[in-house]
Order: C-alpha cells, then sequence, then structure tokens
C-alpha cells in the first residue's frame, strides 16, 4: 500500500512539475523566439518531447517508489526537490526569460543529479531499477546538446 501510495504521489509531483514547466514556457517551442533560434540539425519533431516525458516521468516515477521505499531521508527529500526545482525553472529561464547560457547551467545540474540517482544509490535491491533512470539520462544527454548547440550557434 506503501508504494502506492509513493508511485501516486511521485506522478502527481513529476507530472505537476511538467506542467507548470510548460505554464511557464510563455509560447515556449511555438513562440517567435524559439522557432527564429538556430536549432541543432538533430532536433527531434515536437511530438517526441511529450512522448519522452511522459515515458520519462512513468519510469522515473516508480524509480523513486522503490528508492524511497528503501532509504527515505530528509536529504534524498532535498535531493528530489532540488531535482523537480531545476526541471521546472529550465523552461522558465530559457523559453520565458531567453536565457540560453542559464538554461545550459541548469540542464547540466539536472543531469548531474540524476546520474547522482543513478551511480549512488545501487544496493543490491535497487541495482535493477536504476536502469528506470536511463530515459531519463539519454532525454537529458540530448536536450544538453541541443541546449550546447543554440548557446553556441546563436
Amino acid at each position: 500500500m506503501k508504494k502506492i501510495y509513493f508511485f501516486i504521489l511521485f506522478l502527481v509531483i513529476n507530472f505537476g512539475g511538467l506542467a507548470l514547466g510548460s505554464w511557464l514556457m510563455d509560447g515556449g517551442s511555438t513562440g517567435d523566439w524559439y522557432n527564429n533560434l538556430n536549432k541543432a540539425p538533430w532536433t527531434p519533431p515536437g511530438w517526441v518531447f511529450g512522448a519522452a516525458w511522459t515515458t520519462i516521468m512513468l519510469c522515473f516515477s516508480w524509480y523513486l517508489v522503490e528508492l524511497f521505499h528503501l532509504r527515505a531521508s530528509k536529504f534524498l527529500w532535498a535531493l528530489y526537490g532540488f531535482q523537480v526545482l531545476l526541471n521546472v525553472s529550465w523552461n522558465w529561464v530559457f523559453f520565458n526569460q531567453h536565457l540560453m547560457q542559464m538554461g545550459l547551467v541548469i540542464i547540466i545540474l539536472l543531469t548531474l543529479v540524476i546520474f547522482y540517482y543513478f551511480i549512488t544509490f545501487r544496493n543490491e535491491r535497487l541495482k535493477n531499477f536504476k536502469y528506470l533512470l536511463l530515459p531519463y539520462l539519454i532525454w537529458l544527454c540530448i536536450a544538453t546538446s541541443l541546449n550546447a548547440y543554440i548557446v553556441l550557434n546563436n
């Protein structure tokens, strides 16, 4: 029962964070500012972002269920809160404020936090669940490269 509670909690927070981040985008990927940027040739079509983030948040939520079920702590809650803050703030910084370099710093920090989860929490019980982080890690590497390309080419 505790795992179901955690799963619902993490789904609400994670998808709520995505919704808040989307709301903070101020036109986002359909706005004139973004459309006029020199974007990377490997920039995926818009529908990929929604599919990717849905998969990422489902996998990440289940990973968090297993992690928090085994070792909930104040540090872990703080780390998770920091991750949510980075994830949401990137949208506002990059799309709303047009601070591409600061966006790059934020997405690099976010990537490091998720790598920290992947590398640090690997006891016998969690060793297989850490692979639920792979969609997030892969996507963050792609997103970081997209952000870096924009910084370097605009």
